[in-house]
């Protein structure tokens, strides 16, 4: 990537600690570039208004602003209707969702909900909740010693006990792509349905909804470059109209009498109460900007980065990378740990010199089990990411090894 993509994103031109600013922290939330910075500004100096319900000129500006946002999202992942298309808070809510809105009316006891060791805990909680409150079983994917999903293995897991397969696209800790494509035709014969984790996806390569034939997508506007606030759930439109609203209130009503009521039509039965106005729209634009960049050109530099990366950090004494090794099996992103220094410690080092990663558990404890780890390090790229910021990047483990060396 050229500079010239570094340069829509204001943020990363200041220093931290006295050092040019390396954020290598687009998993947990991606930098925004001016194109969605002004398309917020302008939304709310000239088009502020709710939406749906007005009559008047910025109601419908608002209102035309929001659905056209939908349209965007609707294209961006191929989706076969705006009516599939619910704006939400986020992968969350979009789970919670899925897990209370189709769950609740679709789960009996002993039915089986399938996910894997990798899941975020986004993608574990609810279906937890959901098997103790119906009597379901969980029941776990177990991994390839690489951070891998082996097809096999879903084969022996999935049954015809199984109803809700759940799965992340990437993981937000290994970098592992996962063959949802593959695991919804496995769930789909055992007559499951197909939920998606696009959290760490939907932003890094392109996704197809109908090709994929998943039954639900959820992914989140600050992962690729939009607002915080704002996120979609994917459902197929048959599912859907079957479902209930998990919401009540205002918009997302037909008409309320005094013991009975009634719903809206798709998609604004499930958006309750004043929708995320603002936040469609930041994410409408984040759209234009990632399809104008194109999503197959982050898809390669992503490959790139990691691959450096990992060839770099290999260099390192004492450092060690959980997940493929193939570049082409994983996203933007490295997961490490130095031997002997706590991730928190590395964390700190490196922000002093200007490099923000993350450090902890990632809201993924049972992967931490199952790598032995109580924590780990990560370096996450985007677009705007250089190797020069991977070479600051191992400048500072060097720099945080030696100091630990020397303490201890």
């Amino acid at each position: 990537m050229n500079t010239t993509i570094r340069s829509y994103f204001p943020i990363l031109d200041q220093e931290i600690n006295g050092h040019p600013l390396v954020y290598l922290d687009s998993a947990a939330t991606s930098q925004k570039p001016i194109q969605v910075i002004e398309a917020l500004e302008k939304y709310y100096k000239f088009n502020n208004a709710n939406v749906h319900r007005g009559v008047h000129t910025l109601g419908n500006r608002a209102t035309d602003d929001y659905e056209g946002a939908r349209e965007k999202v609707r294209k961006f992942i191929n989706a076969a209707s705006t009516q599939e298309v619910i704006f939400t808070r986020g992968t969350t809510t979009s789970i919670n969702t899925i897990a209370s809105g189709y769950g609740r009316q679709n789960i009996v006891e002993g039915d089986e909900i399938v996910i894997t060791y990798m899941e975020h805990h986004s993608n574990i909680i609810p279906w937890q909740q959901l098997a103790k409150e119906k009597g379901a079983v969980l029941k776990y994917i177990d991994l390839e010693p690489d951070g891998t999903i082996s097809l096999d293995t879903v084969r022996k897991v999935v049954t015809p006990k199984t109803k809700i397969v759940s799965v992340m696209m990437v993981s937000n800790v290994l970098g592992t792509i996962n063959p949802v494509k593959e695991i919804a035709k496995i769930a789909h014969g055992n007559g499951a349905i197909m939920v998606v984790d696009g959290a760490q996806g939907v932003p890094h390569m392109k996704v197809d909804v109908q090709d994929l034939d998943c039954d639900f997508l959820a992914f989140s506007g600050h992962k690729m470059c939009g607002p915080t606030g704002i996120g979609v759930l994917y459902g197929k439109k048959a599912i859907l109209e079957n479902m209930e609203p998990v919401e009540f209130g205002g918009e997302m009503i037909d008409f309320v009498g005094l013991y009975e009521s009634t719903w809206k039509e798709l998609p604004w039965k499930f958006e309750g109460g004043t929708p995320i106005i603002a936040g469609a729209v930041g994410l409408g634009a984040a759209i234009d900007f990632l399809n104008e960049i194109g999503l197959d050109t982050i898809a390669a530099h992503e490959h790139q980065m990691a691959r450096y990366a990992m060839d770099q950090m290999s260099t390192i004494d004492g450092l060690t990378i959980y997940g493929p090794k193939d570049e082409m099996k994983r996203c933007g992103l490295v997961t490490f740990n130095l031997d002997d220094v706590h991730p928190h410690d590395v964390a700190t080092v490196l922000d002093m010199n200007g490099i923000a990663v993350r450090a902890g558990h990632h809201c993924a404890q049972p992967l931490m089990k199952w790598l032995e780890a109580t924590a780990t390090a990560r370096a996450s790229f985007y677009m705007y990411n250089s190797e020069e910021d991977i070479d600051a990047l191992v400048k500072g483990l060097r720099v945080a090894k030696e100091y630990f060396n020397d303490v201890f």
